[in-house]
């Protein structure tokens, strides 16, 4: 085993040039599929973490006829005395935090500058605001007791051209079926670097938002966040109750949960197709060397070589190329990757709805797809050496020396 190792790699430097280009198309195909990987990875990531932490939370606590597409605020849609159902969730043990929130539609002016906005009444201490209140690049946040004030996107502030500071006019649909429009100020503006929140999201205290919409002492959901997801049917299964729903993350972010589940099958397909390019490469580069050998191989069956040597022989050269190509591409890739996970890159708005896509994706590359990618890409290699070894192999010594004569 060894002597065939020795001769194929002293085989495959006969001609460097083809050897070096064949190795280097399976390491930019293995480089590729590399980040490729990260970047469908980095993405699912950041769209499950951006979805729990800016829109839907672990779990939310509706009433159970609440329509969210409508955003009804009819009293009957929504939860009373939120304050006391916020703080009994907020006492089991798993839940980080639980607090109330109203959400409303709403349009926001600015001179002749208006647009579609979803207004969402919070507590400003709750923790499940960090995001917002990390985010913010100018003004300050919101008070509890601020009758006056309210927080907007970058995004909005620039599409709008408001600044901290800023009087604005929101329209908005009140819960017995009218509008109201009130003055507010710009009390500060946030990024989350995601532009379906910062587009569309504009805060108000909640006890503003409830006087605002007309709504009372009601909410539109309690927004649940838990220590550990894994204890989500535990606070699901305790939170039962016949007066209200309680909705999963799942079940909440359907198109979220959907393409996480598929991300692995589209992978393999996309594995499998550039893979498939390069196996190409590979067997056209067994092929020549074949029939350029021809002699050689008659020579070698003539001295008693058996076919299944020569076979081995051509089998550990498609090993040798498989090796060098999948260690170049190993190498590009971890470059690459780690220069895309830090620094990132900026993507545009693609405007998908039911997925929060952020402005900027870092790529993440995960042990398991690191090797089953080195795997795939070493078997497919091996696999395309079988045909041209099998091509050497059933020459017959007379034959291939009689070719190589001519």
């Amino acid at each position: 085993m060894i002597q065939l190792f020795k001769m194929a790699f002293r085989d495959l430097g006969r001609n460097r040039r083809r050897t070096v280009f064949s190795a280097l198309a399976l390491g930019i195909g293995v480089a590729l599929l590399l980040f490729i990987a990260a970047f469908i990875q980095g993405e699912v990531e950041q769209s499950l973490t951006s979805a729990v932490k800016l829109q839907s939370g672990n779990l939310q606590v509706r009433a159970k006829t609440y329509d969210e597409v409508k955003t009804s605020l009819a009293f009957e849609d929504l939860i009373a005395n939120p304050d006391q159902v916020a703080a009994q969730i907020a006492s089991l043990e798993p839940v980080q935090a639980a607090t109330p929130r109203l959400f409303a539609n709403g349009i926001v002016t600015n001179g002749d500058q208006s647009l579609g906005v979803r207004i969402i009444g919070i507590d400003p201490a709750s923790t499940a605001n960090a995001p917002y209140r990390d985010g913010m690049v100018s003004g300050a946040f919101l008070t509890a007791d601020d009758t006056g004030g309210i927080l907007v996107g970058q995004s909005l502030a620039d599409k709008v051209a408001i600044k901290t500071g800023d009087q604005v006019n929101l329209l908005v649909n009140t819960s017995n079926g009218d509008l109201d429009q009130q003055a507010f100020t710009v009390r500060g503006i946030y990024t989350t670097h995601t532009p379906g929140i910062d587009n569309t999201y504009v805060f108000m205290p909640l006890a503003k938002a409830q006087v605002f919409s007309k709504a009372g002492n009601h909410a539109s959901a309690i927004f649940v966040l838990l220590k550990d997801k894994s204890q989500t049917s535990a606070v699901v299964n305790a939170l039962q109750s016949g007066s209200y729903q309680v909705l999963t993350f799942d079940e909440m972010n359907p198109l979220i949960v959907s393409l996480d589940q598929y991300s692995n099958a589209v992978m393999s397909l996309i594995y499998l197709i550039v893979l498939a390019i390069v196996a190409t490469v590979i067997v056209n580069t067994l092929i020549m060397s074949v029939f350029e050998r021809t002699r050689e191989i008659g020579i070698l069956s003539a001295i008693g070589m058996k076919s299944s040597s020569i076979m081995g022989l051509f089998l550990a050269e498609s090993s040798l190329l498989a090796v060098g190509g999948v260690m170049i591409g190993l190498v590009l890739g971890a470059l690459i990757v780690a220069y895309t996970s830090t620094a990132g890159f900026s993507i545009a708005d693609f405007g998908v709805t039911g997925i929060l896509i952020g402005d900027r994706i870092y790529t993440h590359l995960t042990l398991q797809d690191t090797v089953t990618l080195t795997i795939m890409a070493f078997v497919v290699t091996l696999l395309a050496g079988i045909y041209p070894a099998q091509l050497a192999a059933k020459m017959e010594p007379v034959t291939a020396l009689r070719s190589a004569g001519k």
